[in-house]
């Protein structure tokens, strides 16, 4: 299914990435700057519940984790998550997935600016307002360029450097949680100040989206973007994977701990939605008077995001080489600089639309409160992928594949319907901005289609048509739905409605993929 210069570019990257290089992307990538805010914001949208958000975050990414471990066991391929859906359900699919996949670069955006928000402690002229001054433009612009200048080099130049910022994000939230618990706990705190579910269960899904929990677990995918890099993928990149979700849950699990019971009653007066920090952990430090910590954390509020902003400059160039290996941008962009085996085009262009975000959103809370749908969308359409993969396998009587997960074919169901679930709970006042610019994929489809043609027009739209009826359907439900919308549909049946069309919509889409690989091996083995 790939042209011969696709291939022969795909030679060029270096296979030299093992499970601990893998599981240190992965785990480097969650690990961001979510771990200094979400416990906040968790605590304040859930109270101590929010202790069952984390855990359940932790299970369902898991499963979604498990379809595309994999789709990149089986078909390892650089920028994997790109490519899967285009090969699954035609160039529609592939292109608005692309596109959601080229805005997500924003992603790294808000690592930077959380970067900033935080130097702001020590150099207050970077913020003016809550939005970069121009100084602070400055700056973030010119960590930019430092963080594309890491990725400029050879792969395993990126996995050592990469290591080492791992041991320090994993040295400091570590020691963050020991030294709050040592300075002393309060009693009760599971079940006081209304209980243990002050705000009602339900709280605990608006925490998973508004608390930021979604956020900060997201990322996990990173190993497979590097599959086609890894020397082993079959093997290594499931382990590094769910690896990598296990360690992150247990460490963000022992920050709400310590945070919910260190956390001075003279905060509490008005519940859990009265604790307000501007930076959670370091501000609590000083009220503690842990001053040696507080200072740490200042310094890691640094590293912690730029060791993800550093991962993700790299998983965007390679999901930029994918996109041009798809056609959404030129085959420019999809060169592979022989000596370093990196996509140095794909670099540049990405440094460029990581600059354009920072300029028009305010901070770190605007700009990932619209990147987390783009990351669920894209797990939703890999979950199609691994079904209608395995549905034209069984058609043909292809015997199993080694490498393929044992109850995928019910996981991938249950993911899809989680990760709508997870971009309804997101909220109208997300979604209301995320969906539609998605949905100008589409656009982009039709003109993409008018230059280079392909397959009639009426059986591309047919077999796409299943994506671009979910996103127009779930923006009309969050908006008549509880979260954020108008409540003329009430809790819990809009999140039953969300489940059901979710899974109606997954098998429609398994059998338009079928339906399209079965097409295109017919078109291939025809003369």
């Amino acid at each position: 299914m790939a042209a011969p210069a696709v291939l022969a570019e795909e030679r060029r990257l270096h296979k030299d990435l093992g499970f601990w290089a893998l599981t240190a992307i992965g785990f480097s990538n969650i690990l961001g700057s979510g771990w200094l805010f979400a416990a906040l914001y968790a605590a304040q949208t859930a109270g101590p519940a929010a202790l069952l958000s984390w855990i359940a975050a932790g299970v369902l990414c898991a499963l979604i984790a498990l379809v595309m471990v994999e789709l990149g066991a089986t078909r390892p391929e650089g920028g994997g998550t790109v490519r899967w859906p285009l090969y699954a359900s035609g160039r529609l699919v592939g292109t608005m997935i692309g596109w959601s996949v080229l805005l997500s670069v924003g992603g790294t955006a808000a690592e930077i600016s959380a970067i900033m928000q935080y130097a702001a402690h020590y150099l207050p002229g970077l913020y003016n307002g809550g939005t970069l001054s121009a100084s602070g433009l400055a700056v973030a612009v010119a960590l930019s360029v430092v963080l594309t200048a890491c990725n400029w080099f050879a792969v395993r130049i990126f996995a050592r450097l990469n290591n080492l910022i791992s041991v320090f994000k994993v040295v400091v939230p570590i020691l963050t949680i020991v030294a709050l618990f040592l300075s002393g706990t309060h009693s009760g705190r599971l079940t006081d100040h209304g209980g243990f579910a002050p705000y009602g269960y339900a709280a605990c899904l608006t925490a998973l989206a508004g608390g930021g929990i979604v956020y900060s677990v997201n990322g996990f995918q990173a190993p497979l973007d590097f599959s086609g890099e890894a020397r082993n993928p079959r093997r290594t990149v499931p382990a590094a994977v769910l690896t990598g979700i296990g360690l992150a849950v247990l460490v963000y699990l022992g920050l709400q701990l310590a945070f919910l019971y260190t956390v001075p009653e003279s905060l509490l007066g008005h519940g859990w939605k009265g604790v307000d920090f501007e930076s959670p952990f370091g501000q609590l430090a000083l009220v503690l008077n842990l001053h040696w910590l507080a200072t740490l954390l200042y310094a890691d509020a640094v590293i912690s995001p730029g060791g993800s902003a550093y991962v993700g400059v790299a998983i965007d160039a390679r999901h930029t080489y994918a996109l041009a290996k798809n056609g959404l941008l030129p085959r420019f962009f999809m060169r592979i600089h022989p000596w370093s085996g990196v996509a140095r085009r794909a670099l540049l262009l990405n440094l460029a639309v990581i600059v354009v975000f920072m300029l028009p959103f305010g901070g770190w809370q605007d700009i990932v409160s619209v990147m987390g749908d783009m990351y669920l969308l894209i797990y939703a359409a890999s979950a199609v992928a691994v079904a209608a993969f395995r549905a034209h396998d069984r058609e043909r009587g292809v015997a199993r594949a080694e490498g393929q997960v044992p109850g995928v074919r019910w996981i991938a169901p249950v993911s899809f319907v989680v990760a709508s679930e997870f971009v309804y709970w997101s909220g109208w006042h997300d979604l209301r901005l995320a969906l539609p610019f998605v949905l100008v994929g589409a656009v982009l489809f039709l003109l993409q289609r008018r230059e280079d043609g392909g397959a009639p027009l009426g059986e591309e739209l047919r077999r796409g048509a299943w994506l671009v009826f979910h996103l127009a359907a779930l923006t009309v439900l969050s908006w008549l739905g509880t979260f954020g919308g108008s409540g003329r549909l009430p809790a819990p049946y809009d999140t039953v409605v969300v489940g059901v069309l979710a899974l109606a919509v997954f098998v429609w889409a398994v059998r338009a993929g079928a339906q399209h690989l079965r097409t295109s091996q017919l078109s291939a083995a025809s003369p």
